[in-house]
């Protein structure tokens, strides 16, 4: 049998922190630097039909509109695309174009919006549940019997051993 020999090719720990500084998209300038230029990009991006096609899958699966948006912006920061602040400018137009294009599609889509009517239900019985737990272990507590303390005077061991002193 032939012993596998050791790949060497393999990153060395802490590669990825040896880039220079402004070699990541992200740290360099932005490529849109206004408001009216990201909104420019983003119209221009979603006007594709593999866009919409794609966004209609995600809609569909029940992703909230507000999500898809803020996933959208968070990679045209990281792409370098644009900043942060601008991006975050940019979300309400996006989940609007987001919508239309769900609603020329007649698709069913959560926004995101509204407040969820059952996640108050839902962080209800998560409480009751726990409630019920800490009844049940109280409960166990009572029901056991008490140990009396008696109070008895220990028995001393004498030492044993090689080195135990000699009376």
């Amino acid at each position: 049998m032939k012993a596998e020999q050791p790949s060497f090719d393999a990153p060395i720990p802490g590669m990825s922190l040896t880039h220079e500084l402004g070699a990541r998209p992200w740290q360099s300038p932005a490529q849109f630097s206004n408001v009216e230029e990201v909104v420019e990009y983003y119209l221009e991006r979603m006007s594709l039909e593999e866009f919409s096609d794609q966004l209609i899958d995600v809609m569909e699966m029940g992703v909230p509109v507000t999500d898809i948006a803020n996933t959208l912006q968070l990679g045209g920061v990281m792409e370098g695309v644009h900043s942060i602040d601008t991006g975050i400018l940019v979300i309400p137009l996006l989940i609007e174009m987001m919508m239309l294009i769900g609603d020329s599609a007649g698709v069913k889509y959560d926004s995101g919006l509204e407040s969820n009517p059952n996640k108050d239900k839902m962080r209800k019985s998560k409480a009751d549940k726990i409630l019920r737990k800490l009844e049940l272990k109280i409960d166990k507590k009572e029901d056991t019997p008490k140990k009396e303390m008696v109070e008895d005077k220990p028995e001393m061991d004498m030492p044993t051993g090689l080195m135990a002193r000699r009376n």
